[in-house]
């Protein structure tokens, strides 16, 4: 929009940053793909093509790459879905953790008791379109307030929130609500599959095994049938675990889940359905009920590492 300057009087031009940014960063993707292909026609090593295909993701600084996004990486995925005659969509951006949102995830994951009180209260206020709130603090105890407080520090420092203030005396902290889609939707419910994703890299990296992986991908059947997958990991080639993050009602969805591992062709061990504070008592039994596991954000790892090759 045109804004008068207001020393000269000069109007200008003033662009939305946010947008502007988003803008910057899809021409320079656009840019290092038309790079990348120029190489590859010419012959020039890439950091895709450089590596074997046996490349294991330990080799990788998984915390701060976006190499997890090289067709090198996913390519056995791509192919094991090609074998059952469904067609693959992969999206990129969703496996870069070049950025924050895998760091941010990991904490609240590690933390959801605690830090639950602040998700939940930006989730809410984010639905309601309000652009900011205050969170009282005075009935939490001080190891609670400290990493509350530090959080909410690394939220702002991070631009998931656009201003942060501590009333020490009051126990009130003050956030302004980040608007950008991204951040939005982190806090909707991609958090967890940020978290699971992050999570089961570090597992793999742990244990020393090749794995291919991909978050945020969408499948199509050759009925034409479309479906997106939160979370999707091919181990040494040929042990496919597929999971499902819920941040908040599932029940109405269980049916439409089983019929997807069916027509998937997975065990009932390798689609796992995960529900942020679902009881382990209650995943056991729900598991026992359906042609699938249930977990929540603190098992789920127990339950991939039943699966993984010894």
């Amino acid at each position: 929009k045109a804004v008068k300057c207001p020393q000269c009087q000069a109007v200008n031009p003033i662009h939305n940053t946010v947008d502007f940014v988003t803008r910057l960063l899809d021409r320079y993707m656009a840019i290092g793909k038309e790079l990348q292909g120029l190489r590859q026609q010419s012959g020039t090593p890439t950091a895709s093509n450089a590596a074997s295909a046996d490349t294991s993701l330990h080799e990788l600084d998984i915390n701060n790459s976006n190499l997890l996004a090289e067709s090198q990486q996913h390519l056995a995925i791509v192919q094991w879905f090609k074998q059952k005659g469904i067609k693959l969509d992969v999206n990129e951006k969703s496996i870069d953790t070049s950025g924050f949102f895998d760091e941010v995830a990991r904490n609240i994951g590690d933390n959801y008791d605690v830090l639950k009180l602040v998700v939940e209260q930006i989730r809410y206020r984010q639905r309601k379109a309000h652009t900011f709130f205050n969170l009282q603090l005075a009935k939490n105890s001080q190891k609670e307030i400290r990493q509350i407080t530090q959080f909410c520090q690394e939220l702002y420092k991070y631009s998931f929130v656009s201003r942060y203030n501590y009333q020490k005396d009051e126990k009130v902290v003050r956030l302004t609500l980040q608007s950008a889609q991204a951040v939005t939707e982190f806090f909707a419910g991609e958090w967890l599959e940020w978290y699971v994703f992050i999570k089961l890299l570090e597992l793999i990296n742990e244990k020393q095994l090749n794995a291919s992986c991909l978050r945020n991908l969408t499948i199509h059947f050759p009925n034409e049938d479309q479906h997106e997958l939160d979370v999707f990991f091919l181990l040494n080639g040929s042990i496919p675990v597929c999971i499902e993050c819920k941040t908040g009602e599932f029940r109405q969805q269980i049916d439409k889940f089983v019929n997807l591992r069916k027509r998937l062709q997975l065990d009932s061990q390798q689609f796992v359905l995960c529900v942020i504070g679902l009881e382990d008592d209650q995943a056991q039994g729900l598991s026992s009920m359906y042609d699938m596991t249930f977990t929540n954000e603190s098992n789920f790892l127990d339950h991939i590492e039943q699966l993984l090759p010894s």
